[in-house]
């Protein structure tokens, strides 16, 4: 509008649309939006033009890591609305003529008041529920008897919902025209929004899986080989880990290629194993001699600490780290301490104006 006008488009003065000089904003925003003019409830001249689709119909769709992994067919019954397949979404007998709607006057559409707030509201354009929209009405006894003048009617439908594997958290999946149908409208989609479900063994990031790998302190120290974890196709995961190089808390293997498949390719992402180390119970040890074998096998202990004076100290076990600082005061605890560097802006020191 603009491009073609200029901004004689919003300034009649100027010769914009609707004659030379003589234009109004009724003609403007006709030419703009399709729209008649924008006259109060007595033209409903201001309405805009009903969609020519129906509404998409959304909905979240629950799924395992398992189903993400190897893909899903999900074959299910749907209830929806279609036109009226007896009187083709008219609403009436046949050969019968409708009569204008008292109430929308043959538009389909009204205006009313929305609340947005205390002793607020503001106007809107909504189908009218007196001729679901039509814009036609009829006496009961002309109506279709099939969807009792309707236009519509309730069906149940056999669809199909496929899921690639690796398919990921917030993908949509869209069964084209299978929304509710309205007469006069092409429908609109069925959409589905996939949300993974948390899963026991693995977690994902993208197209990586990661997973704790428990191992117990003798496989730490000497090595192992045997099936660490069952992938969620069913598969076990050997690991072959050697003597002679010593596991530790928080290490992590990556298995190259044991991920999440990629949509559409063969790839596939990487698995990442982080060592648990499992320690033995309380007195697993019988004697003194096994603790005596055991030292002799081990690393010695470190050096000892040299101080001035020696205080001999009891001590609490299971103690909980994130309780310390608890209820003193301190900004610190709970990770709301700011270094006072960092609310510094970089500026430096400002010289006053002379």
């Amino acid at each position: 509008m603009y491009d073609v006008h200029g901004m004689a488009a919003f300034d009649p003065s100027r010769g914009g649309p609707g004659g030379h000089g003589h234009g109004n904003m009724d003609d403007i925003f006709a030419a703009m939006f399709g729209m008649g003019g924008m006259g109060g409830m007595g033209g409903m001249g201001g309405m805009p033009r009903r969609p020519r689709r129906s509404p998409d119909e959304e909905q979240p769709y629950k799924v395992s890591l398992e189903e993400l992994y190897k893909g899903k067919t999900v074959k299910f019954a749907a209830e929806k609305q279609v036109v009226c397949r007896q009187c083709k979404g008219s609403g009436a007998k046949e050969n019968v003529k409708p009569n204008n709607c008292e109430r929308c006057k043959g538009r389909g559409l009204v205006e009313a008041y929305q609340s947005i707030g205390p002793n607020m509201a503001r106007q809107v354009v909504i189908p009218c529920d007196h001729c679901s929209g039509s814009g036609m009405h009829y006496k009961e006894k002309d109506r279709c008897k099939k969807c009792k003048g309707k236009r519509t009617c309730k069906e149940t439908k056999a669809l199909e919902l496929y899921i690639p594997p690796g398919s990921m958290q917030g993908d949509r999946i869209v069964l084209e025209g299978e929304a509710d149908q309205l007469p006069d409208q092409a429908p609109g989609d069925l959409i589905f929004h996939l949300v993974e479900e948390p899963h026991d063994v693995f977690t994902r990031i993208g197209r990586d899986l990661s997973a704790d790998l428990k191992v117990t302190l003798i496989e730490a120290l000497s090595g192992f080989s045997r099936v660490v974890v069952k992938h969620l196709d069913g598969r076990g995961i050997r690991i072959d880990h050697p003597r002679g190089k010593v596991l530790r808390p928080g290490d992590v293997l990556k298995v190259p290629g044991e991920g999440m498949p990629v949509k559409k390719s063969d790839m596939k992402g990487d698995l990442y194993l982080v060592v648990k180390i499992e320690f033995p119970e309380d007195g697993w040890m019988q004697n003194d001699s096994q603790y005596d074998a055991l030292t002799k096998l081990l690393p010695p202990p470190a050096k000892p600490i040299e101080a001035e004076e020696i205080d001999d100290v009891e001590y609490e076990s299971g103690a909980d780290i994130e309780q310390m600082g608890a209820h003193q005061g301190d900004p610190r605890y709970g990770n709301d301490w700011e270094d006072d560097d960092d609310e510094d802006d970089g500026a430096g020191p400002q010289c006053a104006t002379q």
